[in-house]
């Protein structure tokens, strides 16, 4: 369903998701990467990219449950959040929900990274 990785060497907590989440796969995903963000020794202001094009926009149920899980104040607070997804209707739903002035939406990995790290 998605892929965790620290990079240390970056700072960078680079996500990617694989599918549609139910509000139970939120909640295993949110004990999971809070989980290894402490034990990896990542503090706030650290990079995040988090690629979505493997998954489809999510359901609201999903949705709630990222907000009761990983809302604000939940999780340590990011420097810059880079979001990869090609889909228009994703992106909405991301505009909608992630409403930090530190985020930015990119159509590929790659862009994503280059203007995380520049």
């Amino acid at each position: 369903m998605y892929d965790i990785r620290f990079r240390h060497d970056i700072n960078l907590l680079d996500i990617a998701w694989h599918g549609q989440f139910t509000s139970e796969g939120v909640a295993a995903y949110a004990r999971e990467v809070k989980g290894r963000f402490m034990a990896e020794g990542f503090v706030p202001g650290y990079l995040l990219r988090m690629d979505m094009s493997g998954s489809a926009v999510q359901p609201q149920d999903a949705v709630a449950a990222f907000r009761e899980h990983l809302g604000d104040g939940l999780f340590p607070r990011a420097s810059r959040i880079a979001i990869v997804t090609p889909s228009i209707i994703a992106t909405m739903q991301v505009r909608r929900e992630m409403t930090q002035d530190y985020m930015r939406i990119f159509a590929n990995a790659d862009e994503a990274l280059a203007w995380l790290l520049g």
